[in-house]
This record gives structure tokens, C-alpha cells and sequence, in this order.
């Protein structure tokens, strides 16, 4: 069957247990949603009617699978557990090199130019949690004017400064500068982020204008190739940072959850009546996956739970097809505060499917990029398995 319109939503960082590989990165025992399971329980109605209860044993995710639901798990091949990586894979891109990581923070060189081309000197450079940083260093920020720069296992270059010290889009400015002019070459890192915060009855705290100063791919996507022949794409949350802007015809830079549900529905009511819908939905991993909230983490995904259950019985017409996924794990019952390397859920329904199957793992998440491309008849030679004729 092909589809008018394909909805992908990332539940970034859902992962599903550890990779193969997973000792490599030193996430041997990773396993995000079968931790949760384990401690707290879960109570997702709708994602078991999709399949997940059968993917793998769970403690009360129940064995279930209406019509029209088709589930399986996929590997990621790129040798790494970031978000840009995850992303262009699903696109079409396996990157073979990975990042560069500054596990001790970054090195003299990288942070005088920072200071004689921003203008600024900084405060920090070394490994650290957003949200502990903030407290550590908030009050000589606000003092001296200095933004905060700070790393994490990711390949990022994190840039926090109080919105009343240095306004929104100077900071925006600081960190273009550093992602066009300081953070190239052997320090070209996946991703600068802005890390705006103010203060509250309680502490700093970070706010939502959060932006993303990502690498641009190195070739053309599956977005630029459905742009090309005139299908529309649509980019929910960071996804639009995520390819910096690139093979996109509508975005909404939405900022949490319920934002990105939100804005993927009025997408779909609105100029996105054809095409391709990619949407990010970030809470799971930002909020509770790196803070390390097991409770948490596992209250957003009951929540998502239920705005699935709107998408599944209102909003998907019968020639949508809804396909749930993660871009990595971040188990926030592990070491730690990183991301793990783990398997991700792929999970798929459509109103006009009639069967339902669980499917062979994916081995790469390029397998999507291939079956939107299928979907849609572009011929193009990015690696990738379609899976669209096992949707019957």
C-alpha cells in the first residue's frame, strides 16, 4: 500500500536494550524502557496496541496488536548514541567517523578563539550537567557577563547564559559564530546549543528557547531528495536545527511534548495535507533521561501514551501511516548522565492496513528513509532496506 502522507514522530531517547555493541561505549546493561518497566511501571494502552508488549519480555507492558499495527526494532549502524547521528541515519546518512568529544573539555586553542571572536571570555569548559553548571557558575555569569561553556559524552559545545545578561539573540549570534568559525576542522563537533536560563524562587533554571547549531550533512538526504520532487516535508521541534533548515518546506519549532503533538496535528489540519511530517519530541530525553528521573520519564511517555490514542482513533486517515521511533537511549536508571547505546522501538500504524505483524530488526535506521522514498517513487542510492511492502 502507499501512503499520502507518512507521519514520523522520534521519541528521542526511548531506547529498547542495549545494543550488541553496547560494551564498547560502556553501556553494557543500558536498557531504557525495560528499566522503567522494571521500577515504576507503565501504563502506555495505546503503544501495546501497537505491538510493543510483543517486542520483548516486559513486566506490565501487555502482549497485544490491533489491525493495522506493525512492530519491530531497528539497530543503529553509525558508531555513536548522539542525536545528530540518530537523525541523518533515519535520513539516508551512516557516519562512519565519529564526533569529536571533549571528555577533559576543549583545549586552549579552541576557547582564546572563542574569546577573541565572540568578544567574550567564559566561564566552565569542562564536562557537565546543564542543569547543575547553571547553579555552579549562575551568579559569576550574572556578575561578570561571561557565558557559561561546557561539554558532556556527546560531541557538543554548550553555551548557557541568563537571558537578562546576554539577550536571546546574541547569544544566538555567539554561538553561530562559534559553530561557522571556532568549532571546525578536527573540532568541527556535531552540534553548538544555546542554553538560555533565568532565575527562579528556587535557583536557575534553563528556559525553553533552547536553539540548535548543527553540522549541515555531508550529502543530499531523503529530505532534500522528496523537496526535490515536489513532495512536501514537514519539520516538527529541532528536527529543522537538526538539518539546518535543509530539504524542509514547512517547520514549527515547537519546544517540549505537547507542543510537538500539538503542532504535528495542526500541520496535518492545516498546509501538510500530502507528504512527509518529521517530529521530534524531546521531554523523554531532556528532561528525564539526562536528570536521571526514572518517575519522570516514565509519566511523559503515559502522557505521549494518551495523545497517541487521539492520532490512532481521530486525527490518521486511512491513507496515513503514523511510524514511532527513537534516535537513541538515554536510560535514566544507568551511570552516569549521557546517552546509551541501545536498539530503538519501530512501531507503525495505519487506518487502511488490515494485517499486522511483528517484523525482522531493522539493521539500520536508513531503512526508514528507504520506505518514505519507496512510499513516495524516488529512485536514489542511499543505503537503506524499504520495508513498505511488508505493510499490508
Amino acid at each position: 500500500m502507499k501512503f499520502n502522507r507518512i507521519i514520523l514522530m522520534v521519541l528521542d531517547s526511548v531506547g529498547i536494550g542495549e545494543m550488541p555493541d553496547a560494551a564498547s561505549f560502556g553501556d553494557a546493561g543500558a536498557d531504557t524502557l525495560g528499566h522503567i518497566d522494571q521500577i515504576r511501571g507503565l501504563s502506555v494502552p495505546n503503544m501495546e496496541k501497537l505491538g510493543l508488549g510483543k517486542l520483548r519480555p516486559f513486566q506490565t507492558i501487555a502482549e497485544k496488536q490491533v489491525p493495522g499495527a506493525y512492530a519491530t526494532t531497528m539497530r543503529e549502524c553509525s558508531p555513536g548514541k548522539d542525536t545528530i547521528t540518530g537523525h541523518w541515519e533515519f535520513m539516508g546518512i551512516i557516519n562512519h567517523q565519529t564526533f569529536p568529544e571533549y571528555p577533559d573539555g576543549f583545549p586552549e586553542e579552541v576557547m582564546d578563539a572563542f574569546t577573541e571572536k565572540t568578544g567574550y571570555g567564559y566561564l566552565g569548559n569542562k564536562p557537565a550537567s546543564g542543569t547543575v553548571i547553571i547553579q555552579e557558575l549562575g551568579d559569576e555569569h550574572v556578575r561578570t557577563g561571561k557565558p557559561i561553556v561546557y561539554t558532556s559524552g556527546d560531541s557538543v559545545f554548550q553555551i548557557a547564559a541568563h537571558e537578562d545578561v546576554v539577550p536571546l539573540e546574541e547569544l544566538y549570534r555567539i554561538c553561530d559564530i562559534t559553530r561557522n568559525e571556532i568549532m571546525t576542522g578536527q573540532h568541527a563537533v556535531a552540534r553548538i546549543i544555546a542554553r538560555p536560563f533565568v532565575k527562579s524562587k528556587t535557583g536557575y533554571v534553563r528556559t525553553e528557547n533552547r536553539r540548535d547549531f548543527a553540522l549541515e550533512p555531508p550529502y543530499p538526504t531523503a529530505l532534500d531528495l522528496l523537496t526535490k520532487a515536489k513532495i512536501k516535508v514537514g519539520a516538527i521541534g529541532k528536527i529543522e536545527d537538526m538539518f539546518v533548515k535543509r530539504g524542509i518546506t514547512h517547520s514549527i519549532h515547537s519546544h517540549n511534548n505537547v507542543e510537538s503533538c500539538r503542532d504535528t496535528l495542526k500541520m496535518m489540519k492545516g498546509e501538510m495535507d500530502s507528504g512527509f511530517i518529521f517530529a521530534n519530541l524531546v521531554d523523554f530525553d531532556m528532561l528525564y533521561g539526562h536528570r536521571r528521573n526514572v518517575q519522570g520519564y516514565g509519566d511523559a511517555l503515559e502522557a505521549f501514551d494518551q495523545e497517541l490514542g487521539k492520532y490512532m482513533n481521530k486525527y490518521l486517515l486511512e491513507d496515513d501511516l503514523l511510524i514511532l521511533t527513537a534516535d537513541h537511549g538515554c536510560d535514566p536508571s544507568f551511570r552516569g548522565t549521557d546517552h546509551t547505546r541501545e536498539r530503538v522501538l519501530l512501531l507503525m500504524y495505519s487506518p487502511g492496513l488490515k494485517g499486522n505483524s511483528i517484523l525482522k530488526e531493522r539493521s539500520c535506521f536508513t531503512d526508514i528513509a528507504a520506505t518514505v522514498l519507496d512510499n513516495f517513487d524516488i529512485s536514489h542510492t542511499l543505503p537503506g532496506k524499504s520495508f513498505l511492502n511488508e505493510l499490508s
